[in-house]
């Protein structure tokens, strides 16, 4: 399922892979779209978890590419220091 935020983000949540990879496609063509409009900024695909992502028209893109990154859980992070 796609959720649109806005013209520039775009929600993607799915439970199975070819439903997600689908979802992704059409919503990084929807912002290709936009970010074809304005040709100032790029697009940034963000991975939230094994289901849900993210799909913006980024300033921090360069106008004419598309980066992906992979957020970390909260939870994920261990503490290290003296003694542990």
């Amino acid at each position: 399922m796609i959720k649109r935020h806005s013209d520039v983000v775009l929600e993607i949540n799915a439970h199975d892979p070819d439903t997600i990879e689908n979802d992704l496609n059409t919503a990084v063509e929807i912002a290709r779209t936009h970010a074809m409009q304005e040709r100032r900024h790029g697009i940034l695909v963000t991975q939230h978890g094994y289901t849900s992502y993210t799909v913006a028209v980024s300033r921090d893109v360069p106008f004419g590419q598309t980066h992906e990154r992979r957020e970390q859980p909260a939870n994920s992070q261990t503490e290290t220091g003296p003694g542990r």
